[in-house]
C-alpha cells in the first residue's frame, strides 16, 4: 500500500501474515467469507464438495493479514487461519 506520507513507526512494525485453511466438506458454500474478506483471499471454487456447493478456496494466500475475520462469520465453522512467523523471527525470542 501506498501512503502519502510514511508513517513514523513504519520500520518497526511488521504486518501479520497467515494461511487460509478451509474444511472443504464443512462448507456450505455460503459465501460470507469470500464477501467479507478485507484483502480478497478467498474466490469461489469451481468444483462441488460431498453436499453439492461451490466452499471457497485460496487465490492470494500471499495477501492473507491474518485478520481472523473469516473464521469470525463462518457460521459452519468452516475455515481458520493460522499466522505465518517470518523467517527473521522464527529463531528470536521476546
Amino acid at each position: 500500500m501506498k501512503y502519502w506520507r510514511t508513517p513514523l513507526d513504519a520500520e518497526r512494525v511488521t504486518i501479520p501474515r497467515g494461511a487460509v485453511r478451509v474444511n472443504r466438506e464443512r462448507c456450505k458454500g455460503c459465501g460470507i467469507c469470500i464477501e467479507f474478506c478485507p484483502k480478497q483471499v478467498l474466490e469461489r471454487s469451481a468444483t462441488f464438495n460431498a453436499k453439492g456447493y461451490h466452499p471457497p478456496e485460496v487465490k492470494a494466500g500471499a495477501w492473507c493479514v491474518n485478520c481472523h475475520f473469516c473464521e469470525v462469520l463462518c457460521p459452519d465453522f468452516a475455515i481458520h487461519s493460522t499466522e505465518i512467523t517470518p523467517p527473521a523471527a522464527r529463531g528470536t525470542k521476546s
